[in-house]
Order: structure tokens, then sequence, then C-alpha cells
């Protein structure tokens, strides 16, 4: 099980962050970037699996710069509670916190970064604009596109569902044109697909991302 820790971002903005190491010496570290939902147990358990498989990883609160300890589930009324938060985002702050749970894992080696929904285009924001990252693995990120004319500085993997009815697939076939050295891979499924405590679970989508996702990672650690 992980720790809850205090980090303070590049403006003096201090915010919680979820960190769990793994039981022998490390082989790397991953920042794990949040969906809608807060650090959540859903978010929690996927850095867990990392620490599991030899990764420090760390995911920073990114909603504590409007709520302190905000965290929800997936009901219909927490969705919607939840987009408040994504109303107008404070998209540089975040990186910030971001850089900021890179560089309080940095002494352990590589580090590499991935995120879900809002995660999966900060996922991206942080290949393009971020230092000190090796490699990144975004999640049915939703506003890449609005990225897409960018390069990622790192290697860099997108998974998308062929169902998601918030990401078109010709955003995602846009982005494929635009940047044709980003590894991106579709599924039969919807959004929201790697989770299991949601509606959308997608198994068999979510094994085959998740392998693929860890032989990218290790590949460039």
């Amino acid at each position: 099980m992980g720790t809850h820790i205090k980090l303070t971002a590049g403006d003096g903005h201090e915010f919680g962050a979820y960190r769990v190491d793994p039981a022998g010496a490390p082989k790397g570290g991953i920042v794990v970037i949040q969906e809608i939902f807060g650090v959540n147990r859903h978010i929690r358990s996927v850095a867990d699996r990392f620490a599991a498989l030899g990764y420090v990883a760390i995911a920073p609160a990114l909603f504590d710069r409007i709520e302190a300890g905000f965290e929800c589930g997936y009901s219909p009324e927490e969705v919607q509670g939840a987009m408040r938060f994504v109303a107008n985002p404070p998209i540089q702050a975040w990186m910030l916190d971001i850089a900021a749970a890179r560089k309080a894992i940095a002494d352990v080696g590589k580090i590499a970064v991935t995120g879900f929904c809002l995660g999966g285009t900060l996922t991206y924001g942080a290949a393009v604009n971020l230092p000190g990252f090796s490699v990144a693995v975004g999640y049915y990120g939703g506003q890449i596109v609005r990225m897409a004319d960018q390069s990622p500085k790192i290697p860099t993997m997108l998974h998308f569902g062929e169902l998601d009815a918030h990401i078109p697939m010709s955003d995602v076939e846009t982005i494929k044109s635009k940047q044709p050295s980003v590894d991106v891979y579709t599924y039969n499924a919807g959004h929201g697909f790697q989770c299991d405590e949601r509606d959308s679970f997608a198994p068999e989508a979510a094994q085959i991302a998740w392998g693929r996702t860890l032989r990218f990672i290790d590949s460039h650690m």
C-alpha cells in the first residue's frame, strides 16, 4: 500500500499525492495522472500495479488547486459533479504539479508518465512540454487532438476506444496523420475501457492495452 504525501509545485502551491514504492530496488519511476474523478481508488490501484512491477509510482492530486482532497466514483451524478473541474482547466498550473511529482521521484532513475482521460491529455502535454521524462503512455485523452501539431520529445504511445462517444475516430486519425512517430492503438471499446470500476470497462481491450503499455515503458527505461 502507498502513502499520501505533500508536494510543492514551482509556483509554491502545496498539494497532495499518492506514492507507492516497490518491495525491492526500483527499476525506475512513473507519474500516474488522474481522470476527472481525482486520485481515487482506481488511480491508486494503477499506481499499486506499477509498484508491484518494480516502479516507484506517484499520482499527484491535481484538483487540490480547486478543491483539496476531492475524489469520487462513476455514477452519473458523480460524473456531472466532477465536470466542474474541467470547465476552465488550469493546464499550465497542472503541468507544474506534474513536474513536481516527477522531481519527487527523480532519484530512482528514468521516469515515465501515464494518464487516463484528462490525464491522457495531460500525459501528451507532458511529453511535449516537460523535460525529465523518458516515455509517455496516454489513454483516451480527449483534447490531445488540439495539441496534434506539437510533437512529443519522448517516445509516446496512445490508446483510444473506437466506440468512445467523447472522442470521434476522426480526431484519432488526425493525431495519427500529424504525428506518425507516435504509437496509436484503437480498441473495440468505449471511453474509460481500462477502468474496472466503470460500466465501460472492456476486459479484453484493457488487458491488451496494459500489456502494450508495460512493454513500451520497459523498453524505454
